[in-house]
């Protein structure tokens, strides 16, 4: 990401004479930058914030007449374990400086780093769900946990033209996947931020020339992706936030080009999925995953015809007589099996169920049937929420009492202690949860998912009640909420 910075601002400042740049991260060796930056003493600096920390202790850069500080990705450096080194470069810089923050997302921690070292500052967000890029055709296949490596190996089988990223959620994961895809004898790298630079370069050369087709990356290390044509992105493990899925789907279908984004789903996962479809309005299509029998079906019907339209190369009469000679005791068919046996022995090396798919997935149907019952890793059991004390979601009859015309129902419902009561002009008429309503608000205003309490759902509106420490920055983040391009309303509860 930092080079890419760095590339695009040596573009925009080639018409500003005696503008100088210099880039520094880790992974390069550090006494070239050191030379460099000594040398040209460059007005802008684009770094990482171990290699920049690296710099100032050993008094090569000094930050105390700095007038701009950007910091971009903000929440990713925090998750890669920054918090500290951005923290003490920060103590070194002037308060006179002007600060630009740019994040994702707005956990605590960023927060904080706000509170401390921005005076007043003007908070602009742009919502993602109104800018789906309609190129790009959404689906997901449903597994059980235990297939999701066999599920992917026959998703990769039966794309024969797969050019793409596998995206997992962490290190490890992507390690070991990559690991796994070349043992079963695909041509997969993993890209992740245990890699050195020099890593890392050799796997993007190889990747962008397609000598290996899959890139198996973190959330993190694919920001640093710039690859046109890709056919597919595979969400291996799905993200926790809309915005993540919408940013890794964006790798594919670019220029106007078409492309597929395909979630391996389990019964954990399902209820994301659907909380995803309706915050980014798009609807995710169910497929299923292929038969050995059809994957065996399309990987001969494709390796045929490559047969039959190879261009024949010149060969010498003795070449071809001595294969002849060779084969001369074959029939047809035992040829022909023998080059098939060639050309799939990978398909051989684990025997699988010929049905990787759970069955009776009518996801629809089931939605009518379970109502606001969710599979998923923030849905709750209401007894054994009750039994811990924590009876957070309630539903009430959808509004019992009719109002009078423009007036709002009154409902009575009991506040918890240090709770306040919010009106949002969404219920299930919106087709929503109270789990979509808590991932709605936690992902897009910035409060936790814990300091939501009790929710109260009825047909054109939701009350939810949200922890006090919460409220300023609810209220503040609610102006410019959008659901599929709906303005929201949230306001405090004066009933």
């Amino acid at each position: 990401m930092a080079q890419q910075i760095a590339k695009e601002l040596l573009i925009f400042g080639k018409h500003k004479k005696g503008l100088r740049i210099e880039l520094v991260y880790g992974g390069a060796p550090i006494t070239n930058q050191i030379r460099n930056v000594k040398k040209n003493m460059p007005h802008i600096l684009v770094a990482t914030p171990g290699r920049l920390k690296d710099l100032i202790d050993r008094k090569t850069v000094f930050l105390d007449e700095l007038e701009f500080l950007v910091l971009d990705e903000a929440d990713e450096m925090l998750n890669m374990g920054f918090q500290e080194a951005v923290d003490e470069i920060l103590e070194f810089t002037p308060e006179s400086k002007v600060t630009w923050l740019f994040s994702a997302t707005m956990p605590s921690e960023i927060r904080k780093i706000i509170n401390t070292y921005m005076k007043t500052p003007d908070e602009i967000k742009i919502h993602s769900e109104t800018k789906t890029n309609v190129n790009i055709d959404h689906k997901y296949i449903y597994v059980h946990r235990s297939d999701k490596e066999a599920a992917l190996k026959r998703v990769l089988d039966y794309l024969t033209d797969f050019y793409g990223v596998v995206f997992c959620k962490t290190k490890m994961d992507t390690q070991e996947l990559a690991e796994y895809l070349e043992r079963e004898g695909y041509r997969a790298e993993p890209l992740h931020g245990d890699l050195s630079q020099n890593q890392r370069d050799a796997v993007m050369a190889k990747f962008r020339n397609k000598t290996t087709p899959i890139l198996v990356a973190t959330d993190v290390a694919a920001r640093g992706i710039d690859v046109d044509n890709l056919t597919h992105v595979v969400h291996y493990s799905l993200p926790d936030n809309p915005e993540y899925y919408t940013h890794r789907s964006g790798r594919t279908a670019r220029a106007g080009k078409k492309g597929t984004s395909l979630a391996i789903v389990t019964p954990q996962d399902i209820g994301r999925i659907r909380f995803f479809e309706k915050i980014i309005g798009v609807e995710i299509t169910h497929i299923k995953v292929p038969l050995q029998s059809q994957m065996y079906n399309k990987k001969i019907e494709k390796f045929t015809e490559k047969i039959m339209n190879e261009d024949t190369v010149e060969l010498t009469d003795e070449m071809v007589e001595k294969a002849m000679e060779a084969f001369q005791f074959l029939t047809k068919e035992d040829l022909v099996k023998k080059i098939l046996a060639i050309e799939f022995d990978k398909l051989h090396k684990k025997v699988e169920r010929d049905d990787l798919n759970i069955l009776g997935d009518d996801r629809r149907k089931r939605d009518k049937t379970q109502k606001d019952r969710i599979s998923s890793p923030y849905d709750r059991d209401p007894k054994k929420d009750r039994d811990r004390g924590r009876d957070r979601v309630r539903e009430r009859g959808a509004d019992k009492d009719k109002p009078r015309e423009g007036e709002r129902p009154r409902e009575e419902y009991r506040t918890r202690p240090n709770m306040v009561n919010y009106f949002i002009n969404l219920g299930k008429i919106d087709d929503v949860y109270p789990v979509t309503l808590i991932e709605f608000l936690s992902s897009f205003t910035g409060i936790t998912k814990k300091s939501i309490g009790d929710i109260y759902l009825h047909k054109k509106h939701s009350i939810i009640q949200v922890d006090k420490s919460m409220t300023k920055r609810l209220e503040e983040s609610a102006r410019h909420l959008k659901f599929k391009g709906r303005k929201i309303i949230v306001k405090q509860d004066s009933i």
